[in-house]
């Protein structure tokens, strides 16, 4: 009987590519926009994921995540460096400047200062160059996505730019996670981004904190704020701020909610109005196999066959679809590191699911009200 169903389904290739077709369509805009949006909510904690040796960060109390923060004295390095089980502690500084090329365009990057001596605060991967070029002098390395907005199909190395009436060379490539924005990053000593950025009396963004015993770094945040009065975060918290930043400051959430509701919603209404009329057109098919003794229990496993085939079809085209959209895509600096996280195609599966026994259910119905001598009528 499954396959008289399965016959009954693919006979009728009209209706049966329009069911795959609200499938798949629905399958590929639900896990699309979610890959999507969480690859953009990940980019909140990208300068958190970009300083990998940090365990703990320590900031002003007000501060929120990386690119929202109040700058620290400079004292507060060593009030730092002075709790037990403080292994090392370096300064950080992340500010917002205007740099112009030498073609006299303005461009806004954000300069993030890393220690001097030990260049913690890099990004642990160089695309090109090494981290020693900093020792040169007014060097600045540059991140690949900001090398190519700034500068699309050209090598940067050796390009100087102006910043803050001051020169700066770009000497190397780093390989980190975009930001949110996908800011242009230039990378440099913490001495040399005190000159190209100006300010106020206190510069000092974030102090890096290393664990002697990195397994115990939540227990070390929780004694540096009580002995400084300063906040203090392990990484995946600080990274979880800046995710939670995101969701709570921005329409993206919505804006992604309804595109996906959106999808669940065409879902339904394609495959419930194309099962109907694949229903009704093959109505009196159904009263005949009732007429020979079909029951009502086969009748529902027939039809529960024909939405799993027209599920799984669907379902793996529309998976296949986002795969091959992200892998199209994975050229652009914007889509740099995105990927389909396990969850996402789990959930795809719940909504087709759902969409199929609704619809299923709706058009069920009309077979089982089906009198066998409707195929006499």
């Amino acid at each position: 009987m499954i396959w008289i169903a399965i016959r009954m389904l693919t006979g009728d290739a009209q209706k049966f590519y329009g069911l795959v077709f609200g499938i798949a369509f629905s399958t590929l805009l639900i896990t699309q926009q979610l890959t999507i949006f969480v690859n953009l909510l990940e980019r909140g904690a990208s300068g958190v994921y970009n300083v990998s040796s940090a365990d703990v960060w320590v900031m002003d109390p007000v501060s929120r995540t990386t690119d929202v923060s109040y700058a620290l004295p400079s004292t507060a390095l060593d009030k730092v460096r002075g709790v037990p089980g403080v292994e090392w502690a370096v300064p950080h500084i992340r500010a917002q400047a205007s740099v112009r090329t030498k073609s006299g365009d303005l461009e806004g990057v954000a300069v993030i200062g890393v220690d001097d001596a030990t260049l913690i605060g890099l990004p642990k991967n160089m695309i090109e160059g090494s981290p020693d070029v900093l020792s040169q002098p007014d060097s600045v390395i540059i991140d690949d996505v900001g090398m190519t907005r700034m500068f699309p199909g050209q090598s940067p190395i050796g390009e100087r730019l102006e910043l803050n009436d001051q020169r700066a060379v770009i000497r190397g490539i780093a390989d980190a996670t975009p930001s949110f924005t996908s800011t242009v990053v230039l990378y440099t000593k913490y001495s040399q981004a005190l000159n190209y950025v100006p300010g106020t009396r206190n510069r000092l963004s974030f102090v890096l904190v290393g664990a002697e015993d990195p397994s115990q770094a939540k227990a070390l945040s929780e004694k540096i704020e009580r002995e400084t009065g300063l906040k203090a975060q392990t990484r995946d918290e600080f990274a979880r701020d800046g995710v939670d930043f995101i969701i709570e400051n921005t329409g993206i959430p919505l804006n992604f909610g309804i595109t996906v509701a959106l999808g669940f919603i065409v879902g339904v209404a394609i495959v419930g109005l194309t099962f109907s009329l694949f229903i009704r057109d093959n109505i009196k098919q159904f009263g005949a196999l009732k007429a020979i003794g079909v029951t009502n229990g086969k009748i529902r496993k027939m039809v529960a066959a024909q939405a799993a085939l027209v599920g799984f079809v669907g379902y793996g085209l529309g998976v296949l679809g986002t795969l091959a959209f992200i892998w199209s895509f994975s050229a652009n600096p914007t889509f740099k590191g995105f990927y389909i996280p396990w969850q996402i195609p789990i959930i795809s599966l719940v909504a087709v699911t759902l969409i199929l026994a609704l619809t299923g259910w709706l058009a069920l119905r009309n077979v089982l009200k089906t009198e066998p001598a409707a195929v006499f009528r």
